[in-house]
């Protein structure tokens, strides 16, 4: 009763003036920066960021989850209009978006994806909802062994999980923990990998470094691609949405699978990407005509986009919960809350009640909103996509410039950001992924310095991480889950070994 208390509270506060200004004010930028390739949801929160500095942490995250929201919506208008994946999860609503575009089916095509997206993240913020307090209730639990095993298990579900070359995501992650420690370190204060340079003296700041990674590099690519954007146009009427909404009922089973596997493939490291491509493949499988997929079928639209955004969503229950973030724009929002000295984590619905349920609250009427808005200015933003892309990334670059800037004012960080940016773009280049090096930077400082911790408390003694059934449950499963490729190859041998049963 308490939580739901709150909840309403949270409500109370959204409805003010001010906050639906920056809610809204969130909406329309996320939608832009969705819409436009090169930019997305982890950029343009990334890009975005330093701007709410001075804002309350309640304030700020509402405005940021709200960009999130938006770009989410906006990366669909790219894949149905264009044949231009706004976001790497949007590819496979381009299947049969852009089908259905060309089929002159613009209008259905994106009011299913905009409806799918809206049930998807409902579904996931449901999810946060009534298990938020089920974390609470163990928070205080946690020690410095405990807060180890929990990034353990998350470095590890990377590797273990991830969809990406295990020896590449390695790569990624580890050299993410080595720039983690450049500065001076917390526990003993010594200076580490500063190189008799004062500027490096603070660290490799997190939001510089993601701003090149994901704002800069991704202009690089854009520009050596030399992308055309030449699509169809769309305009949704009121007729074309309730049409689409009335036939919604006969796709509830592709819309509840959709979102089981958002959920689960957003709280384990799985993604939105493996999301999307996991609803679209199983919505097809399990089709009467599976034949029809690619030709231009609404169902084929509606898995993917409810399974990306309830994976998108559902990212945060984790990030909030227990400091793990599940994507990486959840990453980007847990730098920021640890900027405005909040320390996500199981104590985080202990000692910031209000500002927990306030941004669970504007999850709710974000996504409302979000979903009207994008409705009624499809036209508009996607005209924004026939403005030269030459006009737009100087806009872009200087954006990401001053935001870098506006961190420490430090003419350093810019070029620290332009490297990041060049790293990121070689990176992608060798398909080496980035959200594994942005987790290590973030939770880096903060995993080595909950392992030393333990260490010193234990005298060195390794099974401390098995002194309790907490925190050796945790440390097992990471173990687990970091050699799963090899346990699951080995009882798949097993079975095919097995003789087949007699007749």
């Amino acid at each position: 009763m308490e939580a739901f208390g709150l909840l309403v509270h949270g409500f109370a506060v959204l409805l003010t003036g001010k906050t639906l200004v920056l809610m809204m004010v969130g909406l329309v930028l996320g939608i832009f920066v969705g819409v436009l390739p090169g930019l997305g949801g982890p950029n343009g929160v990334a890009i975005l960021l330093p701007l709410t500095f001075t804002m309350d942490p309640t304030s700020a995250i509402v405005m940021l989850s709200c960009i999130y929201w938006g770009a989410l919506f906006g990366g669909a208008i790219t894949s149905i209009l264009f044949n231009i994946p706004g976001e790497a999860w949007s590819v496979a609503t381009t299947f049969d978006g852009y089908p259905m575009a060309q089929q002159g089916r613009a209008a259905e095509a994106l009011t299913a994806a905009f409806t799918s997206s809206f049930i998807g993240s409902l579904v996931a913020v449901l999810l946060i909802t009534f298990l938020a307090p089920m974390i609470s209730s163990f928070a205080l639990k946690f020690g410095p062994p405990e807060f180890f095993a929990v990034y353990l298990l998350t470095f590890c579900s990377f590797v273990g999980l991830g969809r990406e070359a295990k020896h590449k995501t390695v790569i990624s992650m580890s050299l993410g923990l080595l720039l983690a420690g450049v500065g001076m370190d917390t526990v003993s204060g010594q200076l580490r990998m500063t190189f008799g340079s004062a500027e490096l003296l603070r660290g490799i700041n997190f939001l510089v470094a993601v701003i090149g990674l994901f704002g800069i590099s991704e202009i690089l690519l854009t520009m050596e691609e030399r992308l055309a954007l030449l699509g169809h146009a769309a305009s949704i009427s009121l007729r074309v949405v309730l049409s689409v909404w009335r036939d919604l009922p006969r796709y509830w089973v592709t819309l509840v699978r959709s979102s089981f596997i958002g959920c689960w493939l957003g709280i384990t490291p799985g993604g939105a990407i493996a999301a999307s491509f996991m609803g679209y493949n199983l919505a097809k499988r399990f089709a009467k005509n599976p034949d029809s997929f690619g030709k231009g079928r609404i169902e084929g639209v509606f898995a993917p986009e409810t399974a990306a955004h309830a994976s998108g969503t559902s990212a945060l229950l984790p990030m909030l919960a227990l400091g793990i973030p599940g994507s990486g724009t959840a990453a980007i929002l847990l730098g920021g809350l640890m900027v405005w000295g909040l320390n996500p984590g199981p104590l985080l619905f202990v000692e910031h009640k209000d500002f927990v349920w306030g941004l669970i609250a504007s999850m709710y009427l974000g996504n409302v909103v979000g979903l009207v808005l994008v409705l009624t200015t499809v036209p508009i933003f996607a005209s924004i996509l026939r403005v030269p892309f030459a006009a737009v990334a100087p806009m872009i670059v200087v954006s990401c410039a001053i935001g870098a800037y506006a961190i420490q004012n430090a003419m350093f960080d810019i070029w620290l950001m332009l490297g990041f940016g060049v790293v990121g773009y070689v990176f992608k280049k060798i398909s080496i992924p980035l959200a594994p090096f942005t987790l290590a930077l973030v939770l880096g400082n903060r995993a080595e310095d909950a392992f030393r911790l333990s260490m010193i408390g234990s005298g060195g003694d390794l099974r401390v991480f098995w002194s309790n059934g907490l925190v050796g449950s945790i440390t097992t499963l990471a173990i687990v889950l970091l050699f799963w490729p090899l346990i699951d190859k080995l009882f798949s041998g097993v079975g095919r070994l097995q003789p087949p049963a007699e007749a």
